[in-house]
């Protein structure tokens, strides 16, 4: 659960479920809190011997929770859909795509949106938990645009020491601006004197995506910072934490496996 993103009403619930006291604390005060929290737990775990099973039991918690979130925002969406208007359907059928057909299209294009949205957050705080457990005082960090006005700030998905690491489940993007953008952003954050460092899980797998993600290589390369794609982004998750994030994963996704066919 990303806590930043959280209401304030959200997060003082949150709070109390953990048995932190939220009278009169601003939102940063009780995130602060939270973060306090987790590095007791994780600590105690440590001492325990049982940092391996808590880290799988917060990932499987978390996946749960995810999972569930998709299908009531999925539900939510086929139903509002019943009353869509589809009259550009008639286009459909002209380039030869039947009333059906084009039903399922929409609604898969729809619902896809939600689960490229919902994997790519998941992925990428599953990967924020396994640096957190292995460096407690690291996190999510922002610093300030020393290269232009736009934007104001940049976000650090985890600060590791002096690591700014960036985390991406994928990166399919064709867009241009996009070297632009990220390049501004590399430079900034090289500006606070932290070393860029690109975690990206799946390679995209069309031309223009993988031209683009080349050049983003080398800006990388360019100030002294690292990328790491595909195999060699577990692998860096798995050297830097010391847990195996895609064998988590995979566990995971095998009991969900097995829950469906007995179901």
């Amino acid at each position: 659960m990303k806590i930043e993103q959280l209401k304030k009403a959200e997060l003082d619930e949150y709070c109390e479920g953990l048995g932190i006291k939220t009278k009169r604390k601003k939102k940063g005060e009780l995130i602060e809190a939270v973060y306090l929290y987790q590095r007791a737990e994780i600590d105690a775990a440590i001492k325990s011997g049982n940092c391996l099973e808590l880290l799988k039991t917060k990932i499987n918690n978390l996946a749960d929770e995810y999972a569930c979130n998709l299908k009531e925002k999925i539900h939510t969406r086929k139903e509002e859909m019943q009353a869509d208007d589809n009259s550009h359907y008639l286009i459909y059928r002209v380039l030869g795509i039947s009333y059906k057909e084009g039903a399922l299209i929409d609604e898969y294009q729809n619902t896809g949106r939600f689960l490229y949205k919902y994997a790519g957050s998941f992925l990428e705080e599953a990967a924020s938990l396994c640096l957190f457990f292995a460096n407690s005082d690291g996190g999510k960090t922002i610093v300030e645009n020393t290269q232009g006005q736009r934007p104001k700030t940049f976000e650090i998905d985890f600060l590791n020491d002096n690591d700014a690491v960036e985390l991406k489940w994928r990166d399919a993007t064709t867009d241009g601006d996009h070297i632009t953008k990220e390049h501004t952003r590399v430079k900034a954050i090289k500006s606070h004197c932290y070393k860029p460092i690109r975690v990206m899980f799946y390679y995209p797998q069309r031309e223009q995506a993988i031209k683009i993600q080349e050049t983003l290589k080398t800006i990388y390369s360019g100030v002294g910072g690292e990328y790491y794609a595909a195999d060699d982004a577990w692998n860096y998750i798995r050297e830097t934490s010391g847990y195996d994030l895609k064998l988590i994963l995979t566990e995971i996704a095998e009991k969900r496996d097995n829950e469906t066919v007995k179901s």
